[in-house]
């Protein structure tokens, strides 16, 4: 008969935030949202209208007017990228070690960081009448501002 013996000390519970199980919670309702602004994006950019050759400059102005477009891509941007840097931490916690692993962990989060605030920009500060514009929808659009 074997026997298991009983362990030496019992196992303290950590004090502070569980940032593993809110990571991993992420991951599941993002991936599940996701999905949702994932579809959406590609069925009103390729399949609704005239399809993939409709998207030009134009199209994209078009759709940065709208402030529901804008709320959109802008979600899908933040958690899209969330999503993914927290898969690259979750990468880099299992198989890098020591510095390489702080000095990796620090890029991702100023590349994500950088890609966030940059992509928020774009997004909301999107004007397609600044500059010389050759599209004709475009011109008519800008000169009744």
């Amino acid at each position: 008969m074997t026997t298991i013996e009983a362990p030496r000390s019992r196992p303290t519970r950590r004090r502070g935030v569980n940032w593993e199980k809110w990571g991993w919670l992420y991951m599941r309702f993002s991936g599940i949202l996701l999905v949702v602004l994932i579809f959406g994006h590609l069925l009103v950019n390729l399949f609704l209208g005239d399809g993939v050759s409709a998207i030009d400059f134009a199209f994209v102005a078009g759709k940065l007017a709208d402030p529901f477009w804008i709320v959109w891509d802008t979600l899908l941007l933040w958690l899209a990228l969330i999503h993914g840097a927290n898969g690259m931490r979750t990468l880099t916690n299992d198989y890098a070690r020591g510095k390489l692993r702080v000095v990796l962990l620090v890029l991702l989060a100023g590349a994500t960081v950088v890609l966030l605030v940059l992509g928020t920009l774009v997004l909301t500060t999107f004007d397609p009448c600044i500059g010389d514009s050759t599209v004709d929808a475009l011109i008519e659009a800008c000169a009744a501002q």
